[in-house]
């Protein structure tokens, strides 16, 4: 780690901007201080108000992998809140993402067709699949691979907190960041003041359980979504009870299947999850599964087609024009067990085919790269506790898709901290990325700025309502 009182070299983003970037190295092995090192890519927008200045804060994006490498501009993402007053915001691109220095796959593309609903003969050549794309980030990532991993990219916070020179950080972090957060609260608590954590990894399942129950979420939203239409029939017509309106939607992929094939009842089934996880286009899906019923039980292949055209989604694999990508996602995800034996996901896959097959949830269940894994974690996983920095705050919508709601209910209870659930919310990463919700932000705000923490357990309304539609008389 960078000696105390080491400083950053910073550079305005542009004349006039108060965006500033920063490079520093840390060693890629941290058990190894003295070997090969790497470069973190760092952002900072200092505090608008000097005079109330309370320190740093640093967020850290979802993936494992960054979103896409946006890391340093989560600083932009917040400087409209309160937050941008107080805090220097500080934002990074956590180590193998973006700026940072990259972590890569060499992009083996796929045999097989994405299919949402695959039968059991393709089922060893998905396999084989994700072996060959093992062996892909084997090849790009060789020795690196090993090192990127959560407590290493904890490490990394706390490099960066001491080229700050700050004796404590304050921390916001989403999805995966939530994760980053409480592994680097329980490696360094003493350097910890307040924190957010908002749409929460599990902090006791591995990596697999987690894919599985982002299956399970989605289909716990479209649940939700066959209820609200249910009791609006009249509006509809999909049926008076929730698996009426749900029998609907597997007529409608059932037809689909039958008069254009599998990859067109794949992309209602992804249309279908999307859709059910936002409140406020419930509307839309019920009218769009009342319209494709029509549509293919007249026949209209060509209206069938330009109705599911205005909400289609991408497949899986490589573009052919795809050589190289970003491979922190497989890297990280091998920090927890894998089961090796094929028929585990096999047989999780015939469930997930039949019970959650909207958003894709079958590919939560197929072999992944830790089936067929080439290195070993260097360390186990942290382990959670919350033991010399300050009670914080975990933010949870209740219909997150791709965090289960269990996540921070159980981060919460073990980590003693307050707990705001969104409630009747498909959002992830709540706070600010997902649209204003000004009773969520008071929260938030009113403790990260003034220290004030909410009740223990809090509900606050979505940002995203379902339409206004009458419920039958």
């Amino acid at each position: 780690m960078p000696k105390t009182g080491e400083r950053l070299t910073w550079t305005a983003a542009g004349s006039g901007e108060r965006l500033e970037y920063a490079t520093l190295e840390v060693p890629l092995d941290h058990t190894d201080p003295d070997g090969e090192r790497i470069s973190l890519a760092l952002s900072r927008l200092r505090a608008g108000d000097p005079a109330r200045r309370r320190g740093v804060l640093i967020g850290v994006t979802g993936g494992p992998g960054g979103d896409g490498g946006l890391g340093t501009g989560m600083p932009s993402r917040l400087a409209g809140t309160p937050l941008a007053e107080v805090y220097d915001l500080i934002g990074f691109d956590p180590r193998g993402t973006g700026a940072s220095t990259p972590l890569r796959i060499e992009v083996t593309p796929t045999t097989v067709p994405f299919d949402s609903r695959p039968p059991d003969s393709v089922f060893e050549a998905m396999a084989a699949d994700m072996r060959e794309r093992e062996l892909g980030c084997l090849r790009a990532g060789g020795d690196t691979r090993p090192h990127i991993n959560t407590r290493n990219t904890a490490r990394d916070l706390e490099s960066i907190r001491v080229a700050l020179g700050e004796e404590k950080l304050n921390f916001l972090g989403y999805a995966y960041g939530s994760y980053v957060g409480a592994v680097y609260g329980t490696m360094f608590p003493e350097h910890l003041d307040r924190s957010v954590l908002d749409s929460c990894v599990h902090p006791r399942w591995t990596w697999r359980q987690q894919f599985l129950a982002q299956a399970r979420a989605v289909r716990e939203n479209v649940d939700r979504w066959a209820e609200w239409t249910a009791r609006r029939d009249n509006h509809f017509a999909l049926g008076t009870t929730a698996a009426l309106a749900v029998a609907a939607v597997e007529g409608v992929a059932a037809a689909l299947e039958g008069r254009l094939g599998a990859a067109v009842r794949t992309s209602f089934d992804g249309i279908v999850g999307g859709l059910a996880t936002d409140r406020s286009a419930w509307e839309r899906l019920g009218l769009l599964v009342g319209a494709l019923r029509a549509a293919t039980a007249e026949g209209d292949d060509e209206r069938t087609a330009a109705l599911l055209a205005e909400h289609a989604t991408g497949g899986w694999g490589a573009r052919a024009s795809e050589q190289w990508r970003q491979s922190v996602l497989e890297a990280v995800t091998l920090e927890t067990e894998w089961p090796t034996d094929l028929e585990t996901y096999y047989a999780d896959m015939r469930v997930c085919r039949e019970r959650y097959p909207y958003g894709h949830g079958v590919l939560r269940a197929a072999p992944w790269v830790g089936a067929f894994r080439t290195f070993q974690s260097p360390e186990p996983p942290t382990v959670l506790a919350r033991d010399g920095y300050p009670t914080g705050l975990v933010v949870q919508a209740d219909g997150d898709p791709m965090d289960h709601r269990e996540g921070g209910e159980a981060l919460a209870e073990l980590l003693g901290h307050h707990l705001i659930t969104v409630e009747d919310s498909g959002d992830h990463e709540v706070y600010v990325l997902s649209g204003s919700n000004p009773r969520l932000e008071a929260y938030v705000e009113r403790y990260l700025v003034d220290g004030v923490l909410p009740p223990a357990r809090v509900s606050v309304p979505g940002a995203r309502q379902a339409p206004p539609v009458p419920e039958d008389a």
